[in-house]
């Protein structure tokens, strides 16, 4: 199965449900409001096929991190970025459970990260709380957390929700660090 990306670029993905790519119009609207993101420090949780962080990587984001549990995800994720990323910029694929797999970038910032767990997983709490003790996302960055639309998103300590949309059947919830100055 294929999916198309920024400039039309074709990316593949897995066959059947397992990882459910980001809805083309989810991701259109996240880039239409994260326009400027060249330079940026992406961070890609729940990866499946590893679209957003593709198109991350198409629009100039000089860093991508995927942390993805399915082997098979992580070799498609390879794959779409190595076809994607020019020589000046950097990626890299994690695998495993992405609680765990957050501490091991502890000492690392991103300006944006995108997370879309399956939306059954009780990922969201114990992913957003790991985010704020590690203080991944950097002042004046911005997360986005992909959701069912009747799901109630929460906050942690660290993290504040500053806005919500909702594209059908999927909402993003975005969130900034608590205190973060305005850039």
């Amino acid at each position: 199965m294929a999916l198309r990306i920024y400039g039309n670029r074709q990316l593949k993905t897995l066959p059947g449900q397992n990882t459910r790519p980001t809805p083309s119009r989810v991701r259109e609207a996240v880039f239409n409001i994260w326009q400027d993101i060249t330079g940026c420090r992406w961070l890609d949780l729940c990866a499946g096929s590893g679209s957003m962080g593709a198109e991350a990587l198409c629009r100039g984001a000089a860093i991508a991190v995927a942390i993805e549990q399915s082997g098979p995800a992580c070799q498609i994720i390879k794959q779409n970025w190595q076809q994607v990323a020019t020589p000046e910029q950097q990626f890299r694929v994690l695998r495993g459970d992405v609680v765990k797999r957050l501490k091991s970038l502890a000492a690392e910032e991103f300006d944006r990260i995108y997370f879309d767990p399956p939306y059954t997983a009780n990922l969201y709490e114990p992913v957003l709380e790991a985010i704020a003790k590690y203080s991944l996302l950097a002042a004046g960055g911005e997360l986005i957390a992909e959701h069912d639309p009747k799901r109630e998103m929460v906050e942690v300590s660290g993290l504040a929700i500053v806005r919500q949309k909702v594209y059908g059947g999927c909402a993003i919830a975005f969130y900034e660090p608590i205190n973060s100055p305005v850039p």
